[in-house]
């Protein structure tokens, strides 16, 4: 297909058509405009901040780029496929699909409610397995595709006082490895991201004493930034990161190796 050879390295990623879950703010916000400044046209998922998704896609326009704003929980099957759909109808089919948008949570491995355990599940793990089952057909077609989970340090490393949302994020990396076989005698590639402490929202809840912790825990010496998660996302995006499939790219400072 055409748009596996055109490349430039300016816009990289011109023809395709990328999908962006949880792209209303942080570090989604920025992966959607990272991947318009290289060219793609970007559909920014939103559960329901419609007017932060709605600047996204002017600051993505902005870059002479297509982009769209599509609600939808990536929870629900049903509103996956629709998604999916809206996309392809009124973008074409993706090519490119970030499995972003996902839901943090710390308590007590003890205090941990069923109901706890099965949102994160459904938000980090059951959503991006049906995501990928729902763009695959497409990618299939034009036997090309990029397919980008981002998990977390403690997806690797797991985390105290974070079990469960642990757990979803190492079920998100051994999905990664497993699909990435499946898939890529077909030229498509699935990789994983897994982000260490990034400057967003996520850390609010976070007192001084544990942000400073956090500082001098890791080596480079600061807290990452959305940015450092979109450039990996952008590399693993691209055609020319065909030979790289199944894999973890962990930007987290050195934090955990």
């Amino acid at each position: 297909m055409s748009h596996v050879h055109s490349f430039s390295t300016t816009r990289p990623l011109f023809g395709q058509v990328a999908l962006v879950t949880g792209a209303s703010r942080g570090i989604g916000a920025e992966i959607a405009r990272t991947l318009a400044k290289a060219g793609a046209a970007v559909a920014v998922n939103y559960f329901s901040q419609r007017d932060a998704a709605l600047e996204v896609v002017a600051k993505c326009q902005a870059y002479g780029s297509k982009a769209i704003a599509l609600q939808a929980n990536v929870a629900d099957k049903a509103a996956i496929a629709k998604l999916v759909e809206d996309t392809t109808v009124l973008l074409g089919a993706p090519t490119i699909l970030v499995n972003n948008a996902g839901r943090a949570h710390a308590e007590l491995f003890l205090d941990t409610k069923e109901q706890t355990f099965d949102a994160l599940m459904d938000a980090n793990l059951k959503a991006p397995f049906f995501l990928a089952q729902a763009v695959l057909p497409g990618m299939l077609r034009v036997q090309y595709g990029r397919i980008v989970n981002i998990s977390s340090i403690w997806g690797i490393a797991g985390g105290s006082l974070e079990v469960a949302y642990s757990a979803s994020k190492g079920g998100l990396i051994a999905f990664t490895k497993a699909l990435a076989k499946e898939v890529a005698p077909s030229g498509i590639t699935v990789n994983a991201v897994a982000p260490g402490a990034i400057e967003t929202d996520m850390l609010r809840h976070l007192s001084a004493a544990d942000r400073e912790q956090l500082l001098r825990e890791t080596p480079v010496g600061r807290l990452g930034t959305p940015q450092d998660v979109a450039a990996a996302v952008l590399f693993l995006a691209s055609p020319t990161a065909s030979f790289i499939t199944g894999q973890i790219i962990s930007p987290n400072g050195g934090l955990v190796i």
